[in-house]
Parts: structure tokens; C-alpha cells; sequence
């Protein structure tokens, strides 16, 4: 028998009982060599076995650390002839798929070369290949043990393959296996059973999981704990606890596993109250509050804006992993607390990208984006890879502070290093290219993508009217409307904006009124904000505050400013004053409003009326706010505010305003 023949693969077809399995794999996908230590724990060899103590070569295998000793035992077996044993080879196949040393090249050739293998030589090997990084080559070894002969899969075989199908969202494979299932009669068993669901909601097919559960003859606790927590994973908070409910009432008790779907489904609806009762019962049930449970009740107070209760079992676990920092890191970045959430991230005793993705995104989320650029730059420097969702928080600072050469050089970061040009990094790139004035790179960056939502449609439309190229934004308008997209508030922000700065007034008024006509969209403030500009711009005072009066929420100042500086414009002091008195009475301590309406009156000869404003400014104690502006200078963003000296090359940047200003004076 020459046991290190080489098999060819490729030529392996299968068809049984009329169900043809899908195309199938490379033959490199089962031929995969992994010689260093695996990171599951070593296989548990058992060595009371009567059989192995009557053949001490087996127990050999104990000892057993490189392929070369293995060769040297199987020799020896040919020799004895101890190889043609199915136990005695089971061992050696099982030393070549799961031990702390795998090595599946060869694992294969002893298991195609070996007479009278049996079903659980099989099920080791592919067992092995199912939790290996190229999980596809245990469902090709399944269809050769089922080519093989007279072997009959059976409960324990079916189980790894949905395993593999799950983690590497197989969807239609697993279809097919499942086919074979009802096939061969193993749907009746539990851990079948349980497998087949815990395949559907990895896949995103909850409604075909609830199907099987509902129709299943046998089911159990971690039947309900599968599709409770597949569920959650997928977002259906809500259906996870009426599941839960269910369970309440067909007396199946929880287990901390169904805790953790409870609590996470209440993290993401922000339950609070919902979560304090199952934490309650978590501790009259004296169920054990394992770390996993641990970090979802953290979860779970946090996102509920609870951060003491969170901090209180923080400070309690007496084993910390590296969620559990996370998530407190999280917790106290997402409401603002940056000082605490920094500090936490300082003592964490080790960090990967997603703690240094939560404390940036806290920083962009509170307009910090200076410091979220300089945490970068740290992680940088500590050799931690960044990830899509850094580049999108690095994407989202340069936009914040128009730091295009910065953006650029995150841009071709991302192309260095392959990162996935995903949907939501693709759109912070447009995003980023229009906001900091390179409108002509976020087309073609926008036209590059292989994949595009509504949010890359509304980043385009946005940044095409933030350039004044309002005829451009209503084309994108009408072909993401043609794509079948559905627009949403922020889409229609955009498309008035531009219809605004391009003085598209009809085209303004059919857009605002098609918001709740055909899209059921409500108009917001913004929404109304952006019209009152319109029509203000286009002269058309007298309709803009008719719309102001007519709305069916309380205007603020942002939507009375754009009619007040519209009236300035247009020197119209009646309407003017009305909106100018609307602005005083919802911020009195805004400076900028007396100046402009002192300004409006001056250059309506109201001089009197000006002074009067100016004076009434004086009485109130309010003072002019200094203006303030930044540039963006070989990737260093500096800020400015009026007769500000602070800047080290404040000379240079004065005598360099004195010449322009010298310049425009010859200019006329």
C-alpha cells in the first residue's frame, strides 16, 4: 500500500440521490500544510483506552511532536500491522488533523490510502479542516467520504460542515447539506438540529431558522438560545425578547448564554428599565456572571447612559478581557466623558484597533478632530494596523477640518495597504474630497467605487452643492432616484441646499413639497431653514415668512436668520425688523444680531434707529464675538481668531496681510 500517494482532487464529482452539491473547490483548499501550534487547545488523547495499553506503539502518539516522529510510528504500525486497524488509524489521522501539530497534506493521504477507515476517521478529518483559517476543505472531504463507499455520515458529521457554512456564511452550501439531512433522516436530531439554526441566523436567514424551530419535533435550550442570539446579531432587538417570552412560557429555564441575547437585545433598543430587570434576574436565579454576561451588562449601562452602574461591575470583575475595557472606553466616549474615557484607555493592559477606533471616534463625535488626527498618529507609532473604521474616523476629521493633504495622504494610505474599499469608507472619501474643496476628486473617487448606498448619493449631492454646482446635484438627485435608492432627510438637505445656492426656485419649491408627497419624509427645521434662504435670496420675502408662519414647528434662530439676512440684502427693513426681533427674543446674547440689524438700519439712512440698536447692545453687556478661521498648511491645521498673536510665525503673518492689503488698495 503506498500511503504517500498523491490524490488528485479535481477530478472528484458527486451525485446523490438526485442532489447535485454546488461546483466544487480547488483542490488547494483541502491540500493546506499547518505546521505551527494551532491556537486550540491539544487534542485530549485517551490513553486508559484497553486496545492502546495492549499496543504501546499507540501510546507513542502521546508523545508525539513533529510530522517525522508520526512517519516513524506509522512505520512502525505497517510493519506490525497495526495500520489496517480502524481505532489504531483513527489515532493517526487524528494526530494529522487536530493535534497541536496539524498537517493536512498528509492527513489526507493516510485517510485515501487507508482500507476499512471508518465514519469517525472521517469526522476527525474534517473536524480538523472545519477550524482551520480554509474551512471550505472539510465540505470537498465530505464529498469524498460520501464517494468513498459504504460510509454513511452521521450525527457528529453534520454539525461541523453548518459550523463551517456559519462562519464563512455559506448560505447556499448549506442549503445543500441541509438537503442531504432531510435526505439521510438526521433532521430528528438535536445537535443536528441545533447546527441547521444556529447555520440560518448566521446567514441572515432568520425568518427560515424560525421556520425550523417552529416545525422541529425536538428542540432545547440551545435551540432557543440560537435563535434568540441570532436574532440580536442581526439587529431584530424586539424579536429576541418576544422569543424570549416564549420560552418564559413553554418553562424552558435561561442560562447565562440566553442572558446575554436579553441583555444585548436591551443595549440596542437603550432599555434601560427592560435591562435592570434582567440583570435583577440574573441574581435571583444565582445564574453565574461570566465574563461574556459581564461585558454585555456593561454593554447594556452604558448605551443606556447608566456609566456608573457600568463602571460598578467593571470595577467588580475579577477578570478583565479586553472587551471589557472597550467597553468602557466606549461608554464614556459616546456621552462626551473623553478625560475619563482617555484616562481608562491609558491603563488598559493591552489594546488591538478596537479601543483606539472607540477613543477616536469620541473625539470626532465632540468636534475634536485635531486630537483624534494626533491619536492616530500615536497608534501609529505603537504598531497597532489601523482598520477600515479608523480610516473612516481619520476621513471624518480631515472633513471637519478641511485638511485636504492630510485626507490625500490617508487616501493613498488606504491604497498602500489594500485596505476593503467598503461602502462606508468610500463615501467618507467623497465626503472628505468635497468638504475640503476638491470637488472634481470626490466625483471621480465617487464614480470609482465598485459600491454605492444612499449615503454615498446624498455625500455627492451634498458636496456638489456645497460647490454651487446646483445643476450637477439635481442630475445625481434624479439618477439615485433611478437606481431605485430611497433618499432620505440628510438627501434632501443637500438637494435644497443646492437649489438655493443655485437660485433654482421652482425646482426648490416641487422638491420641498415632494418630501412628505412622495417620499413620506417629514420636513425638519433645516429643511425649512434651507427654503426660507431660497425664496429670501430670490427676493421673495413676503412668501418666505408666510412659510415660516405656517409651519407646523416652532421656528429657531437658524430659520428667522435666513430670512433676516435675506431682508438685509435685499434692504427690506419692515420684514427685517420683525425677523430681527423674532432672533433677539430666542438669543439675546448674540452679538451678531445687533450688529447686523444696527448695520441694516445704517444703510437705510435709520440712523437714529442704528444707534439705538448699539446702545441697547451696550446696556445688555453684550459683546461682539471675535471671528475665527483656520488654514490648513503642510498637513498642520492652525486657527485664528482677530488680533490673535499666538501663532509662533505671527509676524510673518502679519506683514504678509499688510502686503495684500497694500496690493488690493492699488488693485482699486
Amino acid at each position: 500500500m503506498n500511503l504517500l500517494y498523491a490524490i488528485d482532487l479535481k477530478s472528484l464529482h458527486w451525485i446523490h440521490g438526485g442532489c447535485r452539491l454546488i461546483p466544487l473547490l480547488s483542490s488547494s483548499s483541502l491540500h493546506t500544510r499547518s505546521l505551527s501550534p494551532h491556537k486550540e487547545k491539544p487534542i485530549s488523547w485517551n490513553t486508559t483506552h484497553t486496545f492502546v495499553l495492549s499496543n504501546p506503539l499507540l501510546s507513542l502518539l502521546e508523545k508525539c511532536n513533529s510530522t517525522t516522529h508520526l512517519k516513524q510510528i506509522q512505520a512502525q504500525m505497517i510493519l506490525t500491522g497495526l495500520i489496517s486497524d480502524g481505532l489504531a488509524s483513527s489515532r493517526l489521522i487524528a494526530f494529522c488533523a487536530i493535534s497541536e501539530w496539524r498537517n493536512f497534506d498528509y492527513c489526507a493521504k493516510i485517510l485515501f490510502n487507508t482500507r476499512n477507515t471508518n465514519v469517525f476517521s472521517w469526522n476527525t478529518a474534517i473536524r480538523g479542516l472545519s477550524e482551520s483559517e480554509n474551512g471550505n476543505g472539510s465540505i470537498l472531504l465530505y464529498k469524498r467520504m460520501l464517494g468513498s463507499g459504504g460510509l454513511r455520515p452521521d450525527n457528529y458529521t453534520y454539525p461541523l460542515l453548518f459550523r463551517v457554512c456559519a462562519r464563512l456564511m455559506l448560505k447556499f452550501m448549506g442549503h445543500e447539506i441541509l438537503g442531504h439531512v432531510l435526505q439521510l433522516g438526521f433532521d430528528s436530531d438535536i445537535f443536528v438540529h441545533n447546527a441547521v439554526i444556529h447555520m440560518l441566523v448566521s446567514c441572515n436567514e432568520l425568518v427560515a431558522a424560525r421556520k425550523v424551530f417552529d416545525e422541529s419535533c425536538v428542540r432545547d435550550l440551545v435551540s432557543w438560545n440560537s435563535l434568540i442570539n441570532g436574532n440580536v446579531r442581526n439587529g431584530w432587538a424586539e424579536e429576541a425578547i418576544r422569543l424570549y417570552r416564549e420560552m418564559e412560557k413553554e418553562k424552558v429555564m435561561p442560562d447565562e448564554v440566553t442572558m446575554i441575547g436579553v441583555v444585548s437585545s436591551c443595549a440596542q433598543l437603550e432599555d434601560l428599565s427592560l435591562g435592570r430587570k434582567f440583570h435583577r434576574l440574573i441574581e435571583e436565579r444565582k445564574l453565574i456572571v461570566t465574563i461574556p454576561l459581564a461585558n454585555a451588562l456593561m454593554d447594556m449601562y452604558a448605551k443606556c447612559g447608566n456609566l456608573e452602574a457600568a463602571k460598578e461591575i467593571f470595577d467588580g470583575m475579577k477578570k478583565r478581557t479586553i472587551v471589557s475595557w472597550t467597553t468602557m472606553v466606549v461608554g464614556y466616549a459616546k456621552f462626551g466623558l473623553l478625560d475619563v474615557a482617555a484616562k481608562l484607555f491609558d491603563e488598559m493592559p493591552e489594546k488591538d484597533v478596537v479601543p483606539w477606533n472607540a477613543l477616536i471616534g469620541g473625539y470626532i463625535h465632540a468636534i475634536q478632530s485635531k486630537e483624534a488626527l494626533a491619536l492616530f498618529h500615536k497608534m501609529q507609532a505603537s504598531n497597532i494596523k489601523p482598520d477600515e473604521v479608523t480610516m473612516v474616523y481619520c476621513l471624518s476629521a480631515c472633513s471637519q477640518l478641511g485638511a485636504l493633504d492630510t485626507g490625500i495622504w490617508i487616501h493613498h494610505y488606504i491604497e498602500k495597504h489594500d485596505l476593503s474599499l467598503n461602502v462606508a469608507l468610500g463615501t467618507a472619501l467623497v465626503d472628505m474630497y468635497a468638504k475640503c474643496g476638491n470637488i472634481t476628486k470626490a466625483v471621480q473617487v465617487f464614480h470609482e467605487l465598485p459600491r454605492r448606498n444612499s449615503l454615498t448619493w446624498t455625500a455627492i449631492i451634498g458636496g456638489l452643492a456645497l460647490h454651487g454646482n446646483a445643476r450637477a446635484a439635481v442630475s445625481y438627485f434624479s439618477k439615485m432616484i433611478d437606481v431605485g435608492l430611497e433618499p432620505d432627510e440628510i438627501t434632501f438637505l443637500g438637494l435644497l441646499s443646492a437649489c438655493c445656492h443655485g437660485g433654482l426656485v421652482d425646482e426648490g419649491r416641487k422638491y420641498f413639497a415632494e418630501m412628505r408627497s412622495k417620499f413620506n419624509l417629514c420636513p425638519q427645521l433645516k429643511h425649512y431653514s434651507c427654503m426660507v434662504d431660497l425664496l429670501g435670496r430670490s427676493g421673495l420675502l413676503e412668501e418666505a415668512e408666510e412659510l415660516i408662519r405656517a409651519m407646523p414647528i416652532e421656528a429657531d434662530a437658524v430659520v428667522w436668520g435666513a430670512l433676516f439676512f435675506a431682508c438685509r440684502v435685499h434692504g427690506n427693513v419692515i420684514v427685517g425688523e420683525r425677523a430681527a426681533s423674532k432672533l433677539l427674543e430666542l438669543d439675546p446674547d448674540d452679538s451678531g444680531i445687533y450688529v447686523l440689524l444696527a448695520n441694516m438700519y445704517g444703510e437705510a439712512n435709520m440712523w437714529e434707529e442704528s444707534r439705538k440698536v448699539r446702545k441697547m447692545m451696550v446696556e445688555r453687556g453684550v459683546e461682539k464675538t471675535p471671528g475665527c478661521s483656520s488654514i490648513e498648511v503642510n498637513g498642520v491645521v492652525s486657527e485664528f481668531i482677530v488680533r490673535d498673536k499666538s501663532h509662533p510665525q505671527s509676524d510673518q503673518i502679519y506683514n504678509c496681510l499688510i502686503q495684500l492689503t497694500r496690493q488690493m488698495g492699488l488693485a482699486g
